[in-house]
């Protein structure tokens, strides 16, 4: 596929749907919590998203310990504090800005694990960014509607397992060319039992199975918009964008996903940031921005450059 062939509108359609999935994402997480326990969320939401596929789907071409690294880190380790974060007080609208963080981890340990080199406007970007998040973390609350200082930090930490994951994938592209639906489905699997162990752990058996016997409609849908929307539907669309187009041209999507999340706490939870909040967000994004598109602003400079003779 040509670097300058434009998105056709299939493929922008594709793009605002992922953006649309995932920034509901957080408000629906925070709607399966109202029913059922975080780890007893997270074995439900895995076990759904890989236990009817496993049947017809092959195993990637990949060694097993690739899949087994990603489905703890992604599913267990991002997922786990995610969903422990907002059931301990994170807002919807921040746990969407916050869990963007994970670009700068991915950045920061991908220099020493995958020798990456990181451009002046990362840099830039990152600072801007870590600004931005100690302005959101000193604007948490105990109240009503407020976030949380544990729900931050456990939010941060969901950020930095994503990003984990993020390194994984990374390592495991340069094993083998793989089809992501089947290592999605396949690593899935992985983080089930886990979960499980936990819930009973923290729950205690009797109250993961009063919570199981007792689901409602809300917690059923909320599982399966995980399982199947956010994490089979929404990783195959983006991954195939990722397919036809740079990811410079892809990957700024991504900063619509707290714009979407933003409007869906105030829409299903009447949360409204704080002013400090704002201005914290403002700086995410706009260190998002920085990051995203910095690479691209050095690459047109340099194309418009005369050759020299």
């Amino acid at each position: 596929m040509s670097a300058t062939m434009p998105l056709s509108r299939g493929d922008l359609l594709r793009a605002l749907a992922v953006v649309l999935i995932w920034g509901l994402n957080f408000a629906v997480m925070k709607v399966g919590l109202q029913g059922i326990g975080p780890m007893l969320l997270g074995a439900l939401r895995f076990a759904a998203a890989a236990l009817p596929f496993l049947l017809f789907v092959k195993f990637p071409p990949l060694p097993w310990r690739y899949v087994v690294a990603y489905g703890l880190a992604q599913g267990l380790g991002q997922f786990g504090f995610l969903f422990l974060g907002l059931h301990l007080g994170m807002t919807v609208g921040m746990a969407s800005v916050v869990m963007q963080t994970q670009a700068f981890f991915t950045l920061l340990l991908a220099v020493p694990v995958l020798g990456e080199r990181a451009r002046p406007s990362q840099v830039l970007g990152l600072l801007v960014a870590l600004g931005g998040l100690l302005l959101i973390a000193t604007a948490h609350g105990e109240g009503p509607g407020q976030m949380t200082l544990a729900g931050f930090v456990l939010t941060l930490a969901a950020g930095f397992m994503w990003a984990v994951s993020n390194l994984v994938t990374r390592l495991a592209n340069r094993v083998a060319d793989y089809d992501p639906l089947p290592f999605i489905v396949w690593s899935s699997a992985v983080p089930v039992l886990p979960f499980l162990a936990l819930a009973l752990w923290m729950d205690g058996p009797q109250t993961v199975l009063q919570q199981v016997a007792g689901l409602r409609w809300p917690a059923v849908l909320s599982v399966l918009f995980l399982a199947w929307l956010a994490t089979l539907l929404a990783y195959s669309l983006w991954t195939r964008l990722l397919k036809r187009h740079p990811a410079g041209r892809v990957t700024p999507f991504s900063l619509l996903v707290p714009v979407v999340g933003l409007w869906s706490a105030w829409m299903f939870f009447d949360e409204w940031p704080l002013l400090q909040q704002w201005l914290g967000t403002g700086a995410v994004l706009l260190g998002l921005v920085v990051n995203q598109l910095g690479g691209w602003w050095q690459g047109m400079r340099a194309r418009r450059k005369p050759a020299r003779i």
